[in-house]
């Protein structure tokens, strides 16, 4: 539901929003963990210098500073932010990268780790682009060396945690740095990072003027730049982009590598999640630490909103000495997906709280004996609650209404107990040591709208 926030860029949820995220991120735990991947957390600060060392967003990072601060603690100097001054993370990959390093002695590589955390980016806020906000990541990091095979792994369990979401049909858009980078040398482009950062920008000022910027920034000649477009436009479900690449009539080392690793994700996703994977050569990503296999993600018939998940594979971002620590990682936006969720109404949880059950009170002397039936109901996993005072039950069962709670339970003068569904208005006997809910009650339920359509 839209409402006015009291500060731009800080999303906060009523109590049923609040359910839906909660779903959202326990579908994804639940399926992280059933890859093996372990949680870890990191601290919501890290050192400028940390932070700013592997892509430029300086504009975008929130120093961090006490209200009376002396000129050491100034986290601006002369203009320029100090290295050692401290900043709210921008992401959760470059503190992860900071937290291998570390630890490193203490962890057994290939090491998994998922991680669910705040984020806090200075953006102009707008659907889809909060200030505050939430990221799911998953990344694999090897000792020296990591197989390409986790590339392939990473793509696929991403697909399996979205799919698990009440979102609509969703791409994951795939490229390769390596296959982009040795396209770029082999037509005479040799300021790759540059072609990159141009060809991000296709979707949003489209191939004329990321033409004329090749032409103007990096010398492209009309060829070249029509070449670099050309790869860009190339999208396939399947492992055709290959032939469609060497049509192009290229030839570098570096490209038949990248073509080779790309080849092997998109065929795996054919496999294990046909429809849902796809090459995409226009994809780029600006950060500069991304090395190998690159992924955005977009919601089908959603595509305004932006990248849901992307991420890919880093070679260098990590080390410690000569130990380099190689890893390839994905990023679920949550807090961009919750909100496009409740914006479009695309899913709803079932009640706004977590309570199944009101007991109510007969008199202000039966709430000891209520008590006693919540801790039994509660001790079999059954959400329940205790009316605060004796009003009359019609008061008590609209106190049930206008909180979500579908049940509300009775206990007579002579002891016997009886629970009332509220929706429908039964009413049955029940017993506090063997009562339970139908099994759509006894949690809240998040279920697509879609689905509920569909139903109907």
């Amino acid at each position: 539901m839209a409402r006015t926030a009291s500060l731009s860029g800080f999303p906060e949820w009523l109590p049923e929003e609040r359910l839906v995220e909660l779903h959202v991120l326990d579908t994804l735990r639940r399926v992280f963990e059933l890859h093996g991947f372990a949680s870890i957390e990191t601290r919501a600060v890290e050192t400028v210098g940390q932070l700013l060392r592997k892509g430029e967003i300086d504009k975008e990072v929130y120093g961090l500073s006490r209200l009376q601060e002396d000129e050491s603690e100034n986290p601006v100097k002369g203009g320029k932010a100090d290295p050692h001054a401290l900043a709210l993370h921008f992401d959760l990959t470059v503190p992860f990268a900071r937290y291998v390093v570390e630890n490193a002695g203490y962890l057994a590589f290939p090491f998994r780790r998922y991680q669910i955390q705040k984020v806090w980016r200075g953006e102009r806020p707008q659907e889809g682009r909060a200030r505050e906000f939430t990221q799911a990541d998953i990344d694999v990091v090897g000792d020296g060396e990591l197989p390409f095979r986790y590339d392939v792994e990473i793509a696929l369990v991403i697909a399996e945690a979205l799919s698990a979401l009440p979102i609509p049909d969703f791409r994951l858009r795939v490229n390769n740095r390596k296959l982009a980078e040795g396209f770029y040398r082999g037509i005479g482009l040799d300021d790759t990072a540059g072609v990159l950062r141009s060809i991000d920008k296709l979707e949003k000022i489209g191939p004329a003027k990321v033409a004329e910027l090749l032409k103007a920034e990096l010398g492209a000649t009309d060829q070249q730049a029509q070449k670099a477009l050309e790869l860009a436009g190339i999208r396939t479900e399947d492992t055709s982009f290959v032939e469609q690449v060497r049509a192009l009539g290229v030839s570098n080392e570096l490209l038949e590598e990248g073509l080779s690793e790309l080849e092997q994700v998109i065929e795996a996703a054919v496999q294990r999640a046909p429809g849902k994977v796809l090459a995409d050569l226009s994809i780029a990503r600006g950060l500069d630490y991304y090395t190998g296999t690159v992924v955005e993600t977009v919601l089908v018939g959603h595509e305004q909103l932006g990248s849901i998940c992307s991420g890919g594979r880093y070679d260098a971002l990590a080390s410690k000495g000569n130990r380099k620590f190689p890893g390839v990682g994905l990023s679920i936006g949550v807090t961009r997906l919750v909100s496009r969720i409740l914006s479009q109404d695309l899913a709803k949880a079932s009640r706004s709280v977590p309570t199944a059950v009101l007991v109510a009170l007969t008199s202000d002397e039966s709430w000891s004996a209520a008590q006693d039936v919540a801790a039994q109901l509660r001790s079999r996993g059954i959400a329940t609650e205790v009316a605060a005072k004796a009003e009359k039950f019609g008061k008590q069962i609209k106190f049930a209404d206008r909180r979500g709670i579908p049940f509300v339970w009775f206990t007579d003068d002579d002891g016997t107990h009886q629970v009332k569904d509220i929706r429908t208005g039964d009413q049955v006997v029940a017993f506090p040591e063997t009562w339970a809910p139908p099994a759509e009650d006894l949690a809240v339920q998040v279920v697509s709208t879609a689905a509920v359509a569909s139903a109907v």
